[in-house]
C-alpha cells in the first residue's frame, strides 16, 4: 500500500525509515508478546505511512490488523472510535458472558439498557481482544489519535496499558502538541522526525524525476524533510526545463500548505466523485451501506462507483478487512471541508441524518450540523441524545450536545432549561467550572423575565460554593427556586431531586439547624413519596445524632440496591447518605467503582465524593496509607478542576493523620488554615472538621485542656449540638479531655447526652464510643471495669482500628491503677500492637510506659502469618510490600484497582496488621 503521505520509493518501500521501523517495532512488541506505543510529529512528517507500513508488514506475517482513525466530525458520538475497531467482531461479541456482551453492547448502541460502568465495558473490549488474539496476535492502530471520541480514548487507553498481558499491539499516531490520550494516562512516545538531507532528496529524485534543478532545490528548502510535502508540492512546480519554477510560498506552514494542495487535487475530480467524498467526511465512519443509502438519498444521481476517480488518485481506499472507506491522511479529510461551502455541508449533514434514522445520538448530530435557524423539532432530538450520552457516562458529551439543542431553540423558557441543565452538569459532574459560569450567565440572558430553572439555581450553588461567597448566598438561591418557582413538588420531577440534593449539600456545608428546615418542608410537600437517598440523607446526613438511628432500614435497602448500580450519581448520594451511619464498609466497592470511573475520565465531582468516602473509611479502620494516597489525589483533583469547595475535606484527612501520627505542629497548621477558609464563608462543617483533627493532635501531645476546647468548638460539653454531624466523632474525645482536666460533671453530662439521643443504634463504633466514654467517666473502679468490657465486646467493634486500641489503652490504664496488674497487659500488649502498626506514634509511647509500668515487655508486632493467604492475596501483598501502588500492581496482574484494593483490604486482618507500612516486615520482605 503506497499511501499519499508515505516516503515511499517506486517499490514502495519507505524511504529513510529503516532506522525508525525496527525501532517502532520493538517499541510495540509487534509479533513479540504485544505492547503499546504513541507516535507522535509533525503533519505530514509520515505518521500514516507508517502505520500503513507496519500494517501491511503485520499482514504479511499472520498478524491481524484492526483499524480506526479519530474523526473531527464524529467527537462527539460517545464510542464511534470503539465502533470502528469492533466492527469486524459481531459474531465475537454476541460470545462473550452476558455481563460483558451486554455492557458493550449498549455501549456501542446496539442494544438499550442501563448506562454500562466503562470499566466494565473496558473488560468487556479486553476479553473480546484476548479472544480474538487466541487465535491469532492482533495489532491494534489508531490514526489520528486526538480526534477520537473521549468515551473510545479511555477505553483504548486501558487496552493500552494492558495490551502485554493481552498479546496485542497497539500502535497509535497523534500530532506534536495535540491531546492524545488524556482521559486515558500516558503511553510511551516516539517521536518522528523529518527525513535526512539525504533521505529526502532520494525521494524527490525517486518520486518526482522531472522537477527542473531549481524547483527542486526550492522544493527540498521549503519542505525541510517532511515526506508529504516533498510528495505533494511538486503538483505546483514545473517540470519543463527552461521555464521558472513557481513561488511555493515560504511562511505557510506545512499543514497549511499540504491542505491547500489536497484541496486543489480534489476539485480536479469530477463533482459526483467531490459531492461523495464529502460525504464520507462528514459520515466519519467510511460505512459503506450508509455511504450508499445516502447517495440515493440525496437523489442527484450518484453511486459509490463515482469514487473510482478519488480512489485511483490515492485520497482513499477501501480496508478490505472491515469493508469501510478510509482516507489516505486525515488532511484530505480536512481539505475536503475546508473547500467545501456552508450550504453544501448542511445538505450532508441534512442526508446523513435521513439516512441514520436507527442512530439517533448521530442523527440527531447531523440534524443540528444541518439546522441554521432554531428548530424546537431538532432540540428536542438533540436533548435525547444528550440523556443517551448522560446515560453511557459521558458527562462532557452531555454537556456539549445540551448546549448545541440550547442553541437550536426559540428563545424562552425551554432554551434557557436547556442551556441550566448543560451548566449544572458542567458545574456538579464534569468539572468544567468556568465553562459552566459562561453557560449559565447565557441562560439567565436568554429570557427577558428572571428564569426559574431549578438546575439554573442548582448550579449556581455549586459554583458560589467554588467561590468566595457564603454559604448562606448559595443556600438562598436554592430556596428561592425551590420555594418560589410553578414547578410544585412532584418527586418524579428529576430537575427538584437534583436540586434538593444540592440544597442538602449546602446546608451539610452551613451545619445549622435553620438551613435544613426549608428541606424538611420540601420533603413534606413531594408527592406521591420521598425519593429515598433523601429521606435517609435528611436523617443521616443533617443531624445523624437524633435521627441517623431511624434510617437503618432505609439504609438496607439503599445498600442493597448499590450492587449493580453503575450510575456514579446515585453511587455518590448513596455513599452521602451512609457515612454517618458508618456503613461506607458496605458500600466501599461501589465507591470504588466511582472513583474508578473518574480515573478513567469519568464525572470529576463523582470521583471526588468516592475519594472522599474511602478516605474518611480508610482512617477509622486504620487503612491509613491508603488515605494518604487518597487525600493526596483528591487535593492534585480539586486544584485541577476548581473545586475549591472540597479541598477542606483532604486537608482535613491529612491534618488527621498528621494528628494521629504524632506531627501534632502540622496538624494544627492545616487545621488552622481549614478554619480561616471557611469561618468567613460560614461553612462550619468543615471548621467542626478542622477542630476534630485539633483535637485529635491535643490528645497526641497530652494538652488535654486545648483538646477540651477544640472538642467543645464542635458541640459544647453535655450536649450533641444540632445538626453537627461531625459531634459525633468527638464524643470520646470530649470526655476524655473533660475526665483529663477535671471536669468529672461536664464529662458525665456529655456521656448522658450520648444515652439520651441512642447514639450506641448508630453503628458498631458508637456504640464502643458510648461505652467506653461511660467508663471513663465511671468513678466507680468496678462500674468502669465493666463498661469497658462492654465496650471491647461490642460486635464488630475492632473494624475501628484506631478507637478500638485506645479504648483497650484505657481499660489496661484501668486495670493498672486498681492493681490487677497481669489483666492489664493482655489489653495494654493489644493495643501497642495495634498503635505500632498504625503509626500512631503518641499513643504507641503511652501505651509502652503503660506495659512497661504493668511489668510487661514491649511488643512486636507478631510472627507472620503469610500461610493463611491465599496464592492471589499472597503476590498482591508481595508487590505492595516492594513499594508499588495499587495502580501500579493492577496493571502488573491485570487486574482492576478495585479488585488490589479488596484484596488488600482482606489481607491486613489475616496477618494482623493495619497498615501497607507493615506488610515488609510481616512477610519477611
Amino acid at each position: 500500500m503506497i499511501g499519499s503521505d508515505s516516503s515511499c520509493g517506486v517499490n514502495g518501500a519507505l524511504i529513510g525509515r529503516d532506522r525508525d521501523m525496527q525501532r517502532i517495532r520493538g517499541l510495540v512488541g509487534l509479533g513479540a508478546g504485544g505492547g503499546a506505543l504513541l507516535v507522535s510529529g509533525e503533519a505530514g512528517v509520515g505518521k500514516t505511512a507508517v502505520l500503513d507500513a507496519l500494517a501491511e508488514v503485520a499482514q504479511a506475517e499472520g498478524i491481524r490488523v484492526l483499524r480506526a482513525a479519530g474523526v473531527e466530525f464524529e467527537s462527539n458520538c460517545s464510542y464511534s472510535g470503539l465502533n470502528q475497531v469492533l466492527f469486524p467482531f459481531q459474531r465475537e461479541l454476541s460470545e462473550l458472558e452476558a455481563p460483558f456482551r451486554d455492557a458493550l453492547r449498549v455501549a456501542l448502541g446496539f442494544e438499550s439498557g442501563s448506562p454500562p460502568e466503562r470499566l466494565m465495558v473496558s473488560n468487556a473490549v479486553l476479553l473480546l481482544l484476548q479472544t480474538v488474539a487466541a487465535g491469532a496476535p492482533l495489532l491494534l492502530v489508531i490514526d489520528d489519535l486526538p480526534w477520537l471520541d473521549r468515551s473510545s480514548a479511555a477505553v483504548l487507553g486501558l487496552v493500552a496499558r494492558r495490551a502485554a498481558g493481552i498479546s496485542v499491539s497497539f500502535l497509535a499516531a497523534s500530532r506534536s502538541g495535540s491531546r492524545s490520550l488524556d482521559d486515558c494516562g500516558a503511553l510511551p512516545e516516539f517521536r518522528l522526525q523529518p527525513l535526512d538531507e539525504e533521505s529526502a532528496a532520494h525521494l524527490v529524485t525517486t518520486r518526482s524525476p522531472d522537477l527542473v534543478p531549481s524547483a527542486r532545490r526550492r522544493l527540498l528548502t521549503v519542505a525541510c524533510g517532511n515526506p508529504l510535502a516533498l510528495l505533494e508540492l511538486p503538483s505546483a512546480l514545473p517540470t519543463a526545463p527552461g521555464l521558472a519554477p513557481n513561488e511555493v510560498p515560504g511562511v505557510l506552514p506545512i499543514g497549511q500548505r499540504l491542505e491547500t494542495v489536497f484541496g486543489s487535487r480534489v476539485t480536479d475530480l469530477p463533482h459526483p466523485s467531490q459531492r461523495l467524498l464529502l460525504l464520507a467526511a462528514l459520515e466519519g465512519v467510511g460505512d459503506l451501506g450508509v455511504l450508499q443509502a445516502a447517495a440515493r438519498q440525496a437523489n442527484d444521481g450518484y453511486d459509490l462507483e463515482d469514487l473510482a476517480p478519488a480512489e485511483r488518485d490515492e485520497l482513499v481506499y477501501m480496508d478490505e478487512e472491515t469493508r469501510r472507506l478510509r482516507f489516505r491522511h486525515p488532511l484530505i479529510r480536512s481539505a475536503l471541508v475546508e473547500n467545501s461551502t456552508s450550504g453544501e455541508r448542511r445538505a450532508v449533514h441534512s442526508t446523513l441524518a435521513q439516512v441514520l434514522v436507527d442512530q439517533p445520538e448521530r442523527r440527531a448530530w447531523h440534524l443540528g450540523e444541518a439546522t441554521l435557524e432554531p428548530d424546537e423539532s431538532v432540540a428536542v432530538l438533540l436533548e435525547h441524545a444528550a440523556r443517551i450520552t448522560l446515560r453511557r457516562g459521558d458527562a462532557v458529551g452531555g454537556m456539549r450536545t445540551l448546549i448545541r439543542a440550547a442553541d437550536l431553540t426559540p428563545s424562552g423558557p425551554d432554551r434557557s432549561r436547556r442551556l441550566a441543565k448543560a451548566a449544572y452538569i458542567g458545574a456538579e459532574s464534569t468539572g468544567a467550572l468556568p465553562s459552566a459560569r459562561r453557560i449559565l450567565d447565557d441562560a439567565r440572558h436568554t429570557v427577558t423575565e428572571p428564569t426559574s430553572s431549578l438546575h439554573a439555581a442548582a448550579a449556581a450553588a455549586v459554583l458560589i460554593l467554588n467561590g468566595d461567597s457564603e454559604v448562606d448566598t448559595a443556600h438562598s438561591v436554592l430556596v428561592d427556586a425551590i420555594e418560589g418557582g410553578t414547578h410544585g413538588y412532584d418527586a418524579e420531577n428529576k430537575e427538584l431531586v437534583d436540586v434538593l440534593h444540592t440544597l442538602a449539600l449546602v446546608c451539610f456545608f452551613g451545619a445549622r439547624h435553620d438551613l435544613w428546615q426549608p428541606y424538611y418542608r420540601a420533603l413534606e410537600k413531594l408527592t406521591p413519596e420521598v425519593p429515598s437517598v433523601l429521606s435517609v440523607l435528611g436523617k443521616t446526613f443533617s443531624d445523624p445524632a437524633r435521627t441517623g438511628a431511624t434510617a437503618s432500614q432505609e439504609l438496607d435497602k439503599l445498600v442493597a440496591e448499590l450492587a449493580d448500580m453503575a450510575d456514579p450519581v446515585q453511587i455518590q448520594r448513596t455513599g452521602s447518605a451512609v457515612l454517618y451511619a458508618d456503613r461506607i464498609g458496605d458500600v466501599r466497592e461501589a465507591q470504588w467503582r466511582m472513583v474508578r470511573m473518574g480515573r478513567e475520565g469519568g464525572p470529576a465531582r463523582r470521583y471526588l465524593a468516592g475519594l472522599i468516602h474511602l478516605c474518611l473509611d480508610d482512617y477509622l479502620t486504620g487503612m491509613w496509607d491508603e488515605a494518604t494516597e487518597l487525600a493526596a489525589e483528591g487535593l492534585q483533583l480539586c486544584e485541577t478542576h476548581g473545586y475549591t469547595a472540597f479541598t477542606w475535606y483532604f486537608l482535613y484527612a491529612q491534618a488527621l493523620l498528621a494528628a494521629a501520627r504524632g506531627e501534632a505542629d502540622q496538624a494544627d497548621a492545616t487545621a488552622e488554615g481549614i478554619i480561616h477558609w471557611a469561618t468567613r464563608r460560614k461553612a462550619f462543617c468543615a471548621v467542626h472538621y478542622a477542630h476534630h483533627a485539633a483535637a485529635v493532635a491535643a490528645l497526641g501531645r497530652g494538652d488535654f485542656a486545648d483538646a477540651y476546647e477544640h472538642a467543645n468548638a464542635i458541640s459544647p460539653a453535655g450536649r450533641l449540638a444540632s445538626h453537627a454531624p461531625h459531634a459525633l466523632w468527638v464524643t470520646m474525645d470530649m470526655v476524655e479531655a473533660a475526665v483529663r482536666t477535671n471536669r468529672q460533671t461536664e464529662a458525665v453530662a456529655h456521656v448522658r447526652a450520648m444515652r439520651e439521643a441512642g447514639v450506641d443504634k448508630i453503628s458498631s463504633r458508637h456504640a464502643l464510643l458510648t461505652e467506653a466514654s461511660a467508663a471513663l467517666s465511671a468513678t466507680d473502679d468496678d462500674e468502669a471495669l465493666e463498661l469497658f468490657s462492654r465496650a471491647l465486646a461490642v460486635p464488630g467493634a475492632e473494624r475501628w482500628a484506631f478507637d478500638f486500641a485506645r479504648v483497650q489503652l484505657a481499660y489496661g490504664a484501668r486495670l493498672r491503677r486498681v492493681r490487677a496488674t497481669t489483666e492489664s497487659r493482655g489489653p495494654l500488649g493489644a493495643a501497642l500492637s495495634a498503635f505500632q502498626h498504625l503509626g500512631a506514634r503518641p499513643w504507641t509511647e503511652r501505651a509502652e510506659t503503660e506495659l512497661r509500668a504493668a511489668g510487661g515487655r514491649k511488643r512486636s508486632p507478631g510472627p507472620p502469618r503469610a500461610h493463611t493467604l491465599t496464592p492471589q492475596e499472597l503476590e498482591i501483598a508481595r508487590l505492595a510490600a516492594s513499594g508499588l501502588t495499587n495502580k501500579q500492581i493492577a496493571e502488573r496482574l491485570f487486574l482492576s484497582h478495585r479488585t488490589v484494593g479488596a484484596h488488600l483490604y482482606q489481607i491486613y486482618p489475616k496477618l494482623g496488621i493495619t497498615s501497607r507500612a507493615m506488610l515488609r516486615d510481616c512477610l519477611g520482605t
